[in-house]
This record gives C-alpha cells, sequence and structure tokens, in this order.
C-alpha cells in the first residue's frame, strides 16, 4: 500500500481505535477507592492495579509490536482483540485482589494495539504530512488516555467497578468489527526470525542514541503525568470529599490539553524538533509548579491539568516524529523501545507517587513531578553536549 493511500476515513477509524483501546488501561485509576473498598485493603495495596497494568502494557510492547515488522499487522491486530475482550471479562469477574491484579497485567498487555497503528500512519502517510498523520493517531490515543478516566469514574460512581470492564468488553467487540472490514494491510520488511528481530531490538538500542534519549524523557514525562493521576483521586477525596466521579471528570480537562498532540505533529513538521523539546518540557516544569499551590484549590488543579496534559502530549508526538524520521526500516521496533521505556516511567511514577502520597501528601506528589520534568532538561542538555563533541 502506498503512502498516498492513508485517506481520512482510515486515519480517522485508527485515531478513534488507538483511544479506546488504550483507554481499558486507565479505567482503573479513578475506580482505585472503590476496589480498594470491595477487598478491604489499603490505598497503598490497590495502587498495584494500575502498576501492574502499565507493566503489562511494557512487557506487551517488547513481544507484540516488534512483530508488525515481520508479520501482517492485520492479523496480529485482529488476535490481540480476542485476548483483549478476555482480559476485561476476567478483570469484571476478579474475585480477589490478587486475580484483579493478573487481569490488570494482561489487560495491559493486550491493549498494544495503538502503538501498531501510530507506525502504520507514519508509513502510508506521506513525508510532509508525516508529523500530522502521528500527531491525529496520537490524539485519539491520549483523548482515550483521559476520556476513559471520565467515563469509568462516572460509571464506577453510579452503576461500580465491575461494570466498567463489561462495558469496556463490548466497545472492544464493536471495535473489533469495525476493523476485520475496514483495516488494510501493509508491507513487512524484515526478513529474519523472531529470534533475530528481538535480537535487533537491543541493537538498535546500542546503537541509536536518539531512541535512547527520547526514551528517556518520553519515560520522565510520563512518570510525573502517572503520578499525578494514580494519587488525584485519593486528593479528591481526602482534601475534597468527591468521589470517583469528581476525579474522572478532570480526565475531560485533560482532553482538551491532549488535542496538543495534534498541534505538535504540525509543529513538528515546520520547526525544529530541538526546539520544540524545550519548550514543550518547560510547560511541563510550569504545570508542576501550579500543582504546587493547588492542594486545596479545584481552579489551580483545572490549571494544571490543562497545562501537564498539553506539554505531555506535545512533548511525546515531538520524541515519536524523532525516531520515525529517523528510522524507515524500522518504525515498529524503535516505537517498541521508545515505549518500553515509557511505560517504565509509567510504572517508576506510579510507585513513587504512591509513596510520595502516602508519606507527603499532595506536596511530595507536586515535588515528586517537578524533579521528573527538571531531569528531562538536564538529559537533554547533556545528551547535545555529548554529540557536539
Amino acid at each position: 500500500m502506498k503512502a498516498t493511500q492513508l485517506d481520512r476515513g482510515l486515519l480517522y477509524l485508527m485515531a478513534a481505535g488507538a483511544g479506546l483501546v488504550v483507554a481499558n488501561n486507565y479505567y482503573n485509576q479513578p475506580l482505585l477507592n472503590l476496589m480498594a473498598k470491595t477487598f478491604s485493603v489499603t490505598e497503598a495495596q490497590v495502587s498495584n492495579i494500575p502498576l501492574a497494568t502499565q507493566l503489562g502494557y511494557a512487557f506487551g510492547l517488547l513481544f507484540i509490536i516488534p512483530l508488525g515488522d515481520k508479520f501482517s499487522r492485520r492479523t496480529i491486530i485482529l488476535i490481540d482483540f480476542v485476548a483483549i475482550i478476555g482480559s476485561l471479562l476476567v478483570t469484571a469477574m476478579a474475585p480477589s485482589l490478587t486475580v484483579l491484579t493478573i487481569s490488570s497485567f494482561c489487560v495491559g498487555f493486550s491493549s498494544v494495539v495503538p502503538q501498531l497503528f501510530v507506525p502504520m500512519a507514519a508509513q502510508l502517510a506521506s513525508e510532509e504530512n508525516r508529523g500530522k498523520a502521528i500527531g491525529i493517531v496520537m490524539s485519539g490515543l491520549l483523548i482515550g488516555i483521559l476520556g476513559s478516566r471520565f467515563l469509568s469514574g462516572l460509571v464506577g460512581e453510579y452503576f461500580g467497578w465491575r461494570f466498567m470492564y463489561y462495558v469496556a468488553a463490548g466497545i472492544m467487540l464493536v471495535y473489533a468489527a469495525l476493523l476485520y472490514f475496514k483495516l488494510p494491510d501493509v508491507a513487512t520488511n524484515f526478513k529474519g526470525t523472531y529470534s533475530q528481530l528481538m535480537q535487533s531490538l537491543w541493537k538498535l538500542f546500542k546503537t541509536k542514541p536518539e531512541v535512547r534519549i527520547a526514551g528517556l524523557r518520553g519515560a520522565l514525562g510520563f512518570a510525573g503525568f502517572s503520578a499525578f493521576w494514580t494519587t488525584l483521586v485519593f486528593l479528591m477525596e481526602t482534601n475534597f470529599g468527591y468521589g470517583s466521579g469528581a476525579a474522572g471528570l478532570f480526565g475531560v480537562l485533560g482532553m482538551i490539553g491532549a488535542l496538543g498532540a495534534t498541534i505538535s505533529g504540525k509543529l513538528n513538521d515546520k520547526y525544529p524538533s530541538k526546539k520544540l523539546i524545550y519548550i514543550f518540557t518547560a510547560i511541563l516544569i510550569v504545570s508542576w509548579i501550579v500543582f504546587q499551590f493547588s492542594g486545596n484549590s479545584i481552579f489551580g488543579l483545572v490549571i494544571g491539568v490543562l497545562s501537564v496534559d498539553f506539554g505531555l502530549q506535545c512533548l511525546h508526538v515531538t520524541n515519536q516524529n524523532i525516531i520515525f524520521n529517523q528510522n524507515p526500516e524500522a518504525r515498529n521496533r524503535v516505537n517498541t523501545i521508545y515505549m518500553v521505556l515509557y511505560f517504565i516511567g509509567g510504572a517508576l511514577g506510579t510507585v513513587t507517587g504512591a509513596y510520595a502520597w502516602q508519606h507527603y501528601q499532595w506536596a511530595g506528589v507536586a515535588t515528586l513531578g517537578l524533579v521528573y520534568s527538571i531531569l528531562i532538561i538536564i538529559l537533554q542538555l547533556l545528551f547535545q553536549w555529548k554529540h557536539k563533541r
């Protein structure tokens, strides 16, 4: 299939699907307090649910996404939907926290389809519209992440957390049927064995510094992001007396910020990526400074959510645009490396965010996010200094 065959309908189908599938990973965050009550466990114990989901996603990225450079992406995607639906149903029926943790890992492991869509869009798009295409798919993905929190918060408050996962399984079934009829296949270019394919990931990691630094930038940005969303529901309940529905409403605000992915895609087609990295990271830093003073201010939290989502999504698209443009022959594999690092960062943010909340409450979470964002600037400066020598 040629690059010019990426029509608007297919692009928006992939964007919508990216959002619907990735949402499975984030339904749990506004529901953590409800899950804790169901199984009579602490906030720290139930925080293992989003951690397991993010680790599952990282493993899925590592073992599933590279296959897109060797096998039919359409076949991989359709088979993967069977696993997604099964994992969601087990989650809905989980009789214990242990089963819920395992099934959450499986949900994350199987819900990696969006990361097959992103390099597919990059491959099918024309060179002058590649950044825009990546941005549109990423906007769909990121709106899904944030919209999922609103939906699950609302559903959880009125129908319980289990019902949310039955709804999610139904959504996946309908979308899989659409893909069966609409999704094209694209040519692959890796001719080696699966073992050679996986070994090539390590070779790419060692020889592609632009991929390593992009992964670190993304990981640190997403660590702060995950720390915020993991602890927001606890802040709402402790400082404001609100439930999961209120935490979910912040996802609607974040959807506005997530539109930054489309804006970033267009900017990446026009301006140097290095300058954009500093601009978008500066937005993250300002966001965390705002959060420092927003532990008892809904207005401050609103401003912070809008800016932190906008900054992270713009930085994320910039990172992917850099690695896709510089590695056209291995887009799925460099995306695998990048996204594995990205979600390891998310897992780190979940763990450290829960720790910061338990010991230092909201001030600790805001300080943690600020430190992660400042580290992006420091690493980027070191990277540029090293590669100028």
